[in-house]
């Protein structure tokens, strides 16, 4: 009988959690180290003024196929953990937007019957959202090579309408880039996998749980059960090669999941090995804005699009209306602002003002001018700028026992959650194989 792999995995994020769930119950002997008190990385649970908020609204999609299972794998139920939504993109009743949703029919015709019932849009715009999904069908969702999504949508000569009130929020909110500089491929591969796949792959689920408990805690805890280690609170200052395998802090261990920041794996391996494309990326932040009402304060609907308009100070993309998920979240907005570089010279009091003045002008809804509390949330480094034929880091490191994890290795996705999870994923299973040869 062989011994059990010895594997230490840095970082705690989704990414890190995925692959210490699948290392655990694929036999090895994981520890875990995270630098935090609480894991999940940029999608985690936080304290802020007496309040338990998350570091951000985040959504995911029924596409997320590899989140949902580790979920379930730890003991979350996605059915009681999310409210589960039909692809949609509405704007606030009585503005210049649109209604767009998918009813519960199989797909393609939940998409066709969305089309034909939206309203807001004129009859080039549903001729022009017609071929492009038809076209990005024909190709297998494939470019020959890879360009801004601004440069695909005039290809197939999508509407100024549609670009403005689907295309750009779509492309910013999946890729958090503007569209002039982000990947079409990548963007193509968001939408194979969600439109262009069944009609529960193109659902959105919006947490009842934060994001701590969604899937890191437990996963933390799935480690300690099997009679793993999980660290939390400690930063891993050295990480060294040695004759037998590497060394985190002087310990010994037969492989590693390098699942931090791109700028924290820098830091540690920089005097080792080259770290230029880890060096190289570029990343936007995303800010959040939560907004405390009256608990009979409530939207018609659980999210609304709202349209950006920096030169009048309309920052906000999406709206959340936190009382549809139960009753301790009534009264409570959250606004997501993503690529959100343009307000970095704005005060954080400048900016929620901004923001509860367009919900009250969007919704025609005075008293969301004055909330009764605010707090917001900035991640300044959320996902990495998705440029269209980016060099994004390989997870094989060229060294024997060492892999990287995290939404911004090479993968199909941009930087989501689901991208995340499955770098851990694929890194835990070349860790199992002991397969360190070069990526295709």
């Amino acid at each position: 009988m062989t011994d059990r792999q010895k594997v230490a995995v840095i970082g705690a994020g989704w990414a890190g959690c995925a692959a210490a769930v699948e290392l655990t119950a694929g036999g090895a002997s994981v520890s875990l180290f995270e630098s935090r008190t609480t894991p999940g990385g940029r999608a985690r649970r936080m304290e802020a003024e007496g309040k338990t908020l998350d570091n951000g609204q985040h959504i995911l999609l029924g596409a997320y196929t590899e989140s949902l299972r580790l979920m379930k794998k730890v003991g979350i139920n996605p059915k009681t953990a999310f409210l589960r939504l039909p692809l949609q993109m509405c704007y606030p009743p009585g503005t210049d937007g649109m209604t767009f949703v998918a009813p519960s029919l199989p797909a393609p015709f939940h998409l066709l019957f969305a089309l034909l019932k939206a309203e807001g849009l004129e009859m080039a715009d549903r001729l022009a959202l017609a071929r492009f999904i038809s076209a990005a069908r024909w190709s297998g969702w494939q470019l020959n090579a890879d360009c801004a999504v601004t440069t695909l949508l005039e290809r197939f000569s999508q509407t100024a309408r549609l670009y403005r009130l689907l295309w750009k929020p779509l492309c910013i909110s999946a890729l958090n880039t503007q569209p002039e500089q982000a990947s079409a491929q990548i963007f193509l591969h968001i939408l194979r996998d969600s439109i262009g796949a069944g009609r529960a792959a193109s659902d959105m689920l919006v947490p009842k749980l934060d994001f701590s408990a969604l899937f890191p805690d437990r996963a933390v805890e799935f480690v300690r059960e099997k009679g793993g280690f999980a660290v939390l609170g400690k930063t891993v200052r050295s990480l060294h090669e040695s004759l037998f395998g590497w060394q985190v802090d002087g310990e010994d261990f037969d492989a590693v999941v390098m699942a931090t920041s791109a700028s924290a794996a820098s830091t540690l391996l920089s005097r080792q090995m080259d770290m230029a494309h880890f060096d190289a990326l570029e990343f936007e932040p995303i800010h959040t804005c939560y907004l405390g009402y009256a608990r009979e304060t409530r939207l018609s609907r659980a999210f609304f699009a709202l349209e950006e308009d920096t030169n009048a100070g309309n920052w906000g993309q999406f709206v959340f209306d936190r009382g549809w998920l139960d009753d301790t979240h009534a009264g409570v907005m959250a606004v997501v602002i993503s690529a959100s570089s343009s307000t970095s010279a704005l005060t954080r009091q400048d900016l929620e003002s901004d923001v509860a003045k367009q919900l009250a002008a969007a919704f025609r809804m005075p008293q969301l001018a004055t909330p009764l509390w605010c707090q917001t949330v900035s991640e300044r480094h959320a996902t990495f700028v998705c440029y269209p034929a980016l060099a994004r880091p390989e997870m094989k490191s060229g060294r024997p026992g060492l892999v990287f994890a995290g939404d911004y290795v090479r993968a199909e996705y941009p930087g989501t959650l689901e991208s995340a999870v499955k770098s851990g994923v694929r890194a835990a299973a070349c860790v199992l194989k002991k397969d360190w040869g070069s990526e295709s």
